[in-house]
C-alpha cells in the first residue's frame, strides 16, 4: 500500500484496501509508536489474537469473520509488522513486543479474556497469561513454544543459521522469511495463493524493514533465550488454566516433538491435531479453527 495511502486510513477508521480482510481499522499510540488492530464484534467474550512473524492480523481474518458474530475478537498488528508503525528506535525483540503488547491490552482495558496465540506470538502473549491483573481466563495455542531451543539440536541449528550473518543477509536481500520459509512451512502449498502471499508480502517491501523487523526476530531464536526460560520456569501457573492446543501436523517448522512438548506442560489441555496442515492452520483449515476455539470457549 502506498505511504499516502496508509497515512490517509490513520485519520480514523475503515476497512484497509487489501483483499479479504474487511475489518474496520482501528489505532492506539503508544510510547514507541501507533498500534493498528482491529476489533470486531461486541458480544460474548474477548479473545485476543496475537500474530506471530513474518505475518499481521490478516491471518486472522478468516476466523474472526467466524467468531465475530459471538465473540469480541481483537487482533494487534506488532509494531513493525501489518500496519502498524515501524520505527527505527524501536526494539523488536519479542521481550519488547510482549511488553509493547501488555501496554495495548491497557489501553483497551481488555480483562477476562481468551488468549489465542501463534508462533511468536506464544513467547509474545504468554506474558499476559502469567500476570493475574490481566485476568486470562483460556488459553487457545497454534503451533508455537515458550522454551528454551538450547536443548534442541535441530532447532538450535536452524536458529543458528537464521540469526548469523548468512541468516541477515537472506532475509534482507532474497526476503528468505516470506519468499522461502513461509512457503515451505505450509501443509499445502497450493492454498498459498499469490493473492494471500502478497497480502504479506507487501507489508515488507525492501531491505531494510525486513533485517530490522523480521531479522531481530529469527536473531531472537537464541538471542532472547532467557526470555524463553523465563517462560517455561512458569509454566506451573498456566496448568490450572483451560487449554487447547491446536496443531498442524504438517508444519516443517515446529515438529509433532514440540506437541509433545506442550502436552507435558500443559497436560489437561485439549489437542486438536490437524493433519493436513501446516505452520498456519488458521490460514489452511480456518474452519476446523473457528470450529474448535467456538467449541472450547462454549
Amino acid at each position: 500500500m502506498p505511504t499516502d495511502v496508509l497515512e490517509s486510513r490513520r485519520a480514523g477508521a475503515g476497512p484497509v484496501d487489501v483483499p479479504d480482510y474487511p475489518f474496520e481499522s482501528q489505532w492506539r499510540d503508544l510510547s514507541e509508536g501507533r498500534i493498528h488492530y482491529v476489533d470486531e464484534g461486541r458480544g460474548g467474550e474477548a479473545l485476543l489474537f496475537v500474530h506471530g512473524t513474518p505475518t499481521w492480523s490478516y491471518e486472522w481474518r478468516h476466523v474472526i469473520r467466524a467468531l465475530s458474530p459471538r465473540f469480541r475478537c481483537v487482533a494487534p498488528d506488532h509494531l513493525g509488522f501489518g500496519l502498524s508503525d515501524r520505527p527505527a528506535a524501536a526494539s523488536y525483540t519479542p521481550e519488547s513486543h510482549a511488553a509493547r503488547l501488555s501496554a495495548f491490552v491497557d489501553e483497551l482495558g481488555l480483562r477476562d479474556f481468551t488468549l489465542v496465540v501463534h508462533d511468536f506470538g506464544g513467547p509474545i502473549g504468554l506474558p499476559l497469561a502469567l500476570e493475574p491483573r490481566y485476568r486470562v481466563k483460556r488459553l487457545v495455542v497454534l503451533n508455537s513454544w515458550m522454551w528454551s531451543f538450547a536443548d534442541d539440536a535441530r532447532m538450535a541449528l536452524g536458529a543458528r543459521w537464521m540469526g548469523g550473518g548468512l541468516g541477515r543477509f537472506l532475509y534482507g536481500w532474497a526476503n528468505a522469511s516470506l519468499r522461502l520459509l513461509l512457503p515451505s512451512a505450509w501443509g499445502d502449498g497450493r492454498k498459498l495463493t499469490r493473492t494471500i502471499h502478497r497480502a504479506y508480502l507487501d507489508r515488507f517491501p525492501d531491505r531494510e524493514s525486513r533485517e530490522r523487523v523480521l531479522w531481530a526476530l529469527a536473531r531472537s531464536l537464541l538471542a532472547s533465550d532467557a526470555h524463553y526460560r523465563w517462560l517455561w520456569e512458569r509454566r506451573g501457573q498456566l496448568e490450572p488454566k483451560p487449554a487447547l492446543i491446536v496443531w498442524g501436523m504438517k508444519d516443517t517448522a515446529f515438529r509433532p516433538a514440540q506437541l509433545a512438548r506442550w502436552r507435558d506442560a500443559l497436560p489437561r489441555a485439549e489437542v486438536v491435531e490437524l493433519a493436513d496442515a501446516g505452520h498456519w492452520p488458521q490460514e489452511e483449515a480456518p474452519e476446523s479453527v473457528a470450529a474448535a476455539i467456538e467449541a472450547f470457549v462454549r
